[in-house]
């Protein structure tokens, strides 16, 4: 048999594919550069398992049983009740850039961060396949599939993976879950034998995502450890899977996998017509979770499409007025926000027709003129006067049953025909998949924009889908439901664009990096008790940088947990995100907003750095702190959050490293006072602390500590680190 093999390397990352001369090409090698790759597909070839089958197999790209993978497949399918294990002939192996003499990608060295693409074209009875495999400059892999029917007869589709082989080293699996306001609580367990499954049947992202599914070596943190994560980039219903099996996989002792999850019958092919996966995201490092997490950060700002300008203080009416929209209050809500610095006025859910609360009026996108005569005019243009930018709610996939909308069209209902799914929030779905229904939602976005211009719009999607049918079919819709939302966002940006949009879903139930193609952050939870929030944008960070990440500073007791928070604790809770107010300050004293005039001064100072900058977290040896921060790229800036959670049993913290500095180096530390001085703070303080700065090494930050004051649960300092 003839063999070769393909090398992708980039950022000290190797992806080796191996092309045989028969049956699809195998991942041979993902995770850690290798300068030469000679003899490893030789190293790495399987024996034949003891009571398996006769010949040793390696697992494809698109693994099935005709190859002897007893896992889930890559494929499964039919033609109408013909069950499909495809016997693939691979028609092209394509490298770009072309391969270089030593068989890599390229004319650059390995590890020049060159990366590179391996596409495969194969075909089997009645299909044909495309398998793209990218590498990106950051280290980054990302990944996709396409099937396409070559059969008179329709192919029905019942999966399509993406999947990437594991070491026995990746002994243990995190994942992430929650619930609204408790979203990305993290849980582990040992990657023992059998399938550990994350599936999402939402019809969205869901609260409790896992964002990314991560293998690793057992015990890894944020910084150690080696580790390999995947993420489906797709808003819909969706699974994630990590699978080790007693015969192994061929050379790979278990497997990553993700992608789409379609119900029965959602994807029929038609001769001729194909079907994508969504783009699945893989991400390798040696360095921990904060290793794995850079490389998707690195991908996402080098896009043609990512937030470029500084982001704006956010000013959010919700938890300030709710529903009590009055002209008078809202202008002078608006004078205070710019007078403390704000940039971005947004008005909140209740001012369109019959929306007193959130019982009625959804779907009805017209302003109601009860409440505001003139329309939204005399709000947008006081607000553009203090010179800040306008914001609007909308949510335009889902309508009340009380609405002028549903009882005109109840049919747009996305439901099976005779009755309704269960109400949520007092909502239904709209089926956009219908051309009149998202005719009418695309209009009346379109005009609303048109008139007002808003810079921003707060998308919201405040229901899960349940029973997503399209009537009077009855097939299954949540397929054709997020591409239909995927083209309402993707026309209105074309038709506006300058306009920003947030991905906001009853907080963060969709966050994920397939509507964030077509939005510019997303609301990580609607939750803004600062206890909560670090936790919760802590885990975020795995999949997002600061600048897509929402975070608000709300009022001093909680809308959603009832808990009360000193004010310099709120504000750098907030501050390492896409930072805002979410608070009536109009009843703050002058002490209050003075405090936040300074914090949002600090925040415009830093925010090239936070916004640009590595995010970096300490694996905390006690549980009751948490360390957090953003290192520059070149690593002479630094910004560190200590947070005391709870008491501790430790009469003093001790030293605290600093992970992600530059050993080499010397550093101005100092504390910014401009974020807040906890007001339970200790007189007893380390006497650099008392002077307020000193030079230490970065050696010894991150290999010693330093010493920093004992702060009582609920408090939190902020530390700056320039290069001497």
């Amino acid at each position: 048999m003839t063999y070769r093999t393909v090398r992708l390397n980039a950022a000290g990352t190797a992806l080796v594919v191996g092309v045989p001369d028969d049956g699809l090409p195998h991942v041979l090698h993902w995770g850690a550069d290798l300068p030469d790759d000679t003899g490893l597909a030789a190293a790495a070839s399987p024996p034949a398992a003891h009571n398996g089958i006769d010949v040793p197999t390696w697992m494809s790209l698109v693994p099935t049983q005709g190859e002897g993978w007893r896992g889930h497949p890559g494929i499964a399918g039919h033609h109408e009740g013909r069950v499909t294990f495809p016997a693939w002939t691979v028609r092209s192996v394509t490298v770009d850039p072309p391969e270089g003499p030593d068989g890599g990608a390229g004319a650059g060295a390995p590890g020049d961060g060159a990366g590179g693409a391996v596409t495969v074209l194969a075909g089997a009875a009645g299909l044909e396949l495309r398998c793209e495999l990218r590498l990106e400059p950051s280290g980054l892999v990302r990944a996709r599939n396409t099937v396409t029917n070559t059969d008179d007869a329709p192919w029905t589709l019942d999966s399509l993976l993406v999947t990437m082989p594991l070491p026995r080293e990746a002994g243990e699996v995190l994942d992430l879950t929650g619930r609204w306001c408790r979203e990305r609580a993290p849980q582990r367990q040992d990657l023992s034998m059998g399938t550990r499954m994350r599936a999402s049947r939402r019809g969205r992202t869901g609260h409790d995502a896992t964002l990314l599914l991560t293998a690793g070596t057992p015990g890894f943190g944020f910084r150690h450890g080696e580790v390999w994560g995947v993420h489906t980039a797709w808003s819909g219903d969706h699974v994630h899977l990590a699978e080790r099996l007693p015969e192994g996989a061929g050379h790979a002792d278990a497997v990553l996998a993700g992608g789409e999850l379609l119900h029965p019958g959602e994807v029929r092919l038609a001769r001729g017509e194909s079907y994508s996966t969504p783009w699945v995201f893989l991400s390798w490092s040696d360095r921990g979770l904060d290793g794995m997490s850079s490389r998707i950060h690195r991908w996402l700002r080098a896009r043609p499409g990512h937030p470029s300008t500084p982001r704006p203080v956010v000013l959010n009416t919700w938890e300030a007025v709710y529903f009590d929209h009055d002209l008078d209050k809202l202008e002078r809500l608006a004078d205070t926000a710019a007078r403390i610095g704000a940039e971005r006025f947004v008005l909140d859910d209740g001012w369109f027709r019959g929306r007193r609360d959130d019982t009625a009026g959804l779907g009805d996108w017209t302003v109601d003129t009860g409440v505001w005569p003139d329309g939204l005019h005399p709000l947008f243009d006081h607000v553009r006067s203090l010179g800040m930018e306008v914001g609007l709610w909308v949510e335009p996939e889902m309508a009340n049953p009380d609405s002028d909308l549903l009882r005109a069209h109840p049919e747009w209902i996305l439901a099976a025909e005779g009755r309704l799914p269960p109400p949520s929030r007092s909502q239904q779905v709209l089926d956009l998949s219908r051309p009149e229904a998202f005719r009418h939602v695309f209009e009346h976005l379109d005009a609303l924009v048109t008139e007002y211009r808003p810079d921003y719009l707060k998308w919201d999607h405040n229901r899960d889908l349940l029973e997503p049918v399209h009537a009077p079919t009855g097939a299954a819709g949540t397929h054709r439901q997020t591409l239909a939302v995927y083209e309402l966002l993707d026309r209105l940006r074309e038709r506006h664009p300058g306009l920003e949009i947030e991905s906001c879903s009853s907080g963060g139930g969709r966050v994920d990096l397939g509507v964030l193609e077509r939005t510019d952050r997303v609301w990580a939870s609607d939750c803004n008790d600062p206890l909560e929030r670090l936790a919760l944008q802590r885990w975020t960070s795995l999949l997002l940088p600061p600048e897509l990440v929402g975070s608000h500073v709300g009022g001093p007791v909680s809308h959603t947990t009832g808990r009360a928070a000193d004010l310099s604790f709120r504000c750098l809770a907030a501050l390492l995100s896409h930072t805002g107010i979410e608070w009536d300050i109009t009843a703050c004293t002058e002490d209050e907003l003075g405090a936040l005039a300074s914090w949002i001064s600090l925040y415009k100072e830093l925010r090239p750095l936070l916004h640009s900058g590595d995010p970096v977290h300490a694996d905390a040896p006690d549980p009751s702190e948490q360390l957090d921060g953003v290192v520059s790229r070149d690593g002479g800036e630094a910004v560190f959050r200590y947070s005391r959670l709870t008491t501790s049993a430790r009469a003093l913290p001790g030293r605290v490293r600093l992970p992600g500095l530059r050993e080499d180096r010397v550093y101005r530390l100092a504390w910014r006072r401009e974020a807040g001085r906890p007001s339970t703070l200790q007189q007893a303080l380390p006497a650099w602390f008392s002077e307020g700065e000193a030079a230490v090494s970065g050696a010894v930050l991150a290999r010693s500590g330093v010493q920093l004051p004992n702060l009582n649960p609920a408090q939190a300092l902020l530390l700056h680190l320039r290069e001497v």
